[in-house]
């Protein structure tokens, strides 16, 4: 028996394999578990392929700031969730002691509450859903929610690798990592224009890419390509 809203677990069945990228499809994912998880603010999923981490799916900067300061030290719950395969609940990161160095740094982002929960993939590669909160206090209301979109997300990442080749797969996780490169360009022309946060500049560009329906990475590259050009 579902946990899920209706309307959450209608929009995760509608999502279809359409040869998306891995990254785009993910992206859908995240968004509905953004909208459908209570207690939380923003989702990523990071995937593990031969020692090698990154994040396929972000809803925001707040999300994909929290996975890169874990797979800098190598460690934090969305790698350990992953890797061991145990669910991992942060219910107050400035009590958090299993990884002191991570949370002390993750509560300077403003993230004060964190639930990774492990992707049950029968592939090469594993995977977790991660959420995270600007507020303490994240249930177990949470993570039932969570624990069932993960189960629909492991699916859909078995079904696309199975339509793809391992080829593919690497170069979706270097595309992934390409798009961090020229997204961190953009936001910094942005915050200099704007004189903003790096946290508003991504989510200006986030909301120009929504409105102009351009995939976020293309609109960056579009950015940077003309501030590179002569005046």
């Amino acid at each position: 028996m579902t946990n899920l809203p209706a309307k959450v677990l209608s929009e995760l069945l509608s999502i279809r394999y359409d040869d998306s990228s891995l990254d785009v499809l993910l992206g859908r994912y995240v968004e509905v578990a953004k909208a459908g998880i209570p207690g939380i603010e923003e989702a990523s999923v990071t995937l593990v392929r031969r020692e090698k981490l990154w994040t396929a799916g972000y809803t925001g900067e707040l999300a994909l700031s929290a996975d890169e300061l874990q797979y800098e030290r190598g460690y934090g719950p969305c790698v350990d969730a992953a890797v061991s395969g145990q669910v991992m609940l942060v219910t107050d990161m400035r009590e958090e002691t299993r990884w002191p160095d991570y949370a002390a740094a993750v509560v300077e982002k403003g993230v004060l509450s964190s639930v990774s929960i492990p992707l049950p993939i029968q592939l090469d590669l594993t995977g977790a859903l991660n959420t995270y909160s600007r507020s303490p206090g994240m249930t177990e209301e949470t993570v039932e929610a969570a624990t069932e979109i993960a189960s629909h997300i492991a699916v859909a990442i078995s079904n696309v690798v199975s339509y793809t080749d391992s080829a593919r797969l690497a170069a979706d996780m270097h595309t992934a990592m390409a798009s961090r490169a020229v997204i961190e360009q953009a936001k910094g022309a942005i915050m200099a224009q704007n004189r903003c946060s790096p946290e508003k500049a991504f989510e200006i560009l986030r909301t120009a890419s929504m409105g102009r329906n351009v995939k976020l990475r293309e609109l960056a590259e579009d950015l940077v390509g003309r501030l590179q050009q002569p005046a």
